[in-house]
């Protein structure tokens, strides 16, 4: 008798050890990759990943062959569904832009015609297309590349009830912010600071711009050339901000209570992380492994509504690690499998959703983008 106990032991231990080790599977964060039907395959090409929803849809463009981009709709189920704007110009980097989608699976961004004039446009959940211009807004040419450089209006994000906050460029090539109520009302605003001549003004944070309430977040340029960050509360006030030690502030996302994230420069360039909370106190951080040289080190891009924080961190060689930080502060590091390892490739992030679903793409050694969606 005693012995049969033992062999039950052994048994019972060798069950909870493999139900252990299944459940540690389970519950390992999963990566997978994906592109977009006519993607690209050359340098500079493929399929590039934006904002989610919390049931993983997710948007995003690709870039073709010929470098013209179109937009794309990937469902939870994984079924991709792409679309061009009508008017969207063919030619190099012409095209539909999304940006930003809603719970409801609305989404925004901008079509740039063949003219290479940019325009704003809301694809409804039923793939009902609306396009929109800012008053004022507006020269047709070639512009790149074609965030920064803006030769008309661009929708950035969009919001629950279907707000959207974008940016313009005027006819003399100054940017400015504006809001589009879901009735189709714009209004238009300028950080108070911002500089008036071509290349400056105010710019708003693409994909988590706005949040429920409305409160934008946004940076602008000084008449000396200076980047700055603001918020934009609902009733049009303006709270403008720089980390301590920053030279150049950007501003990365907001969310529902009003905390910020994003990064800023120091005075060798190299990039560094904060969270600004609603009352102004600033949280830095640094990822580990980050390179301090121009143009490297810790970029967030995203907080969800618990305040973690996704975005990339770019090495001392220039190569792209993806990260989450969470609410206590602790750092994960990850790779997509098949990401490069060459200045410039490597994984990307650029959303995390409630659950901390992560969507973003990678480059890999050719500097080819590839969708990619991880899961918790």
């Amino acid at each position: 008798m005693r012995r049969i106990g033992i062999l039950m032991l052994v048994l019972f231990a060798c069950l909870v050890s493999a139900a252990w080790l299944e459940a540690q599977a389970q519950t390992k964060p999963q990566i997978i990759t994906f592109d977009a039907p006519g993607a690209g395959t050359g340098p500079g090409q493929g399929t590039f990943a934006f904002g989610m929803t919390p049931s993983q849809a997710i948007e995003g463009e690709y870039i073709d062959g010929n470098g013209t981009f179109h937009g794309f709709l990937r469902a939870s189920n994984g079924v991709i569904t792409t679309f061009d704007v009508p008017g969207a110009g063919t030619g190099p980097s012409q095209g539909t832009q999304p940006f930003s989608i809603n719970a409801a699976g609305a989404i925004t961004g901008f079509y740039t015609d063949a003219s290479g004039l940019s325009h704003g446009f809301v694809r409804a959940p039923d793939g009902a297309i609306t396009t929109f211009d800012a008053p004022g807004a507006g020269r047709p040419g070639s512009c790149s590349p074609p965030i920064i450089c803006s030769n008309g209006t661009q929708g950035a994000s969009i919001n629950p009830v279907g707000a959207i906050s974008g940016q313009y460029s005027d006819t003399s090539g100054v940017f400015h912010g504006f809001l589009r109520s879901p009735d189709g009302t714009i209004t238009t605003f300028d950080a108070p600071g911002a500089g008036t001549a071509a290349g400056q003004g105010t710019f708003v944070t693409f994909t988590d711009g706005i949040n429920p309430v409305g409160a934008i977040a946004l940076g602008f340029s000084d008449a000396s050339d200076t980047f700055h960050a603001a918020v934009r509360a609902p009733d049009g006030t303006f709270t403008a901000f720089d980390p301590p030690g920053s030279v150049f502030t950007n501003n990365s996302g907001i969310n529902p209570v009003g905390t910020v994230t994003s990064f800023y420069a120091d005075a060798s360039f190299a990039f560094h992380g904060y969270v600004r909370a609603p009352d102004g106190t600033f949280t830095l951080f640094d990822v580990s492994g980050a390179g301090t040289g121009p143009f490297q080190g810790t970029e967030p891009f995203n907080i969800n509504a618990s305040g973690a924080i996704t975005g990339p961190v770019v090495d001392s060689a220039g190569v792209n690690h993806g990260f989450l930080r969470a609410v206590n502060g602790r750092i994960t590091k990850f790779d997509v499998p098949g990401a490069g390892t060459g200045s410039g490739q490597g994984t990307i992030p650029a959303y995390n959703n409630p659950s901390n679903a992560i969507s973003g793409f990678e480059i890999d050694e050719n500097g080819v983008a590839h969708g990619f969606l991880r899961t918790p």
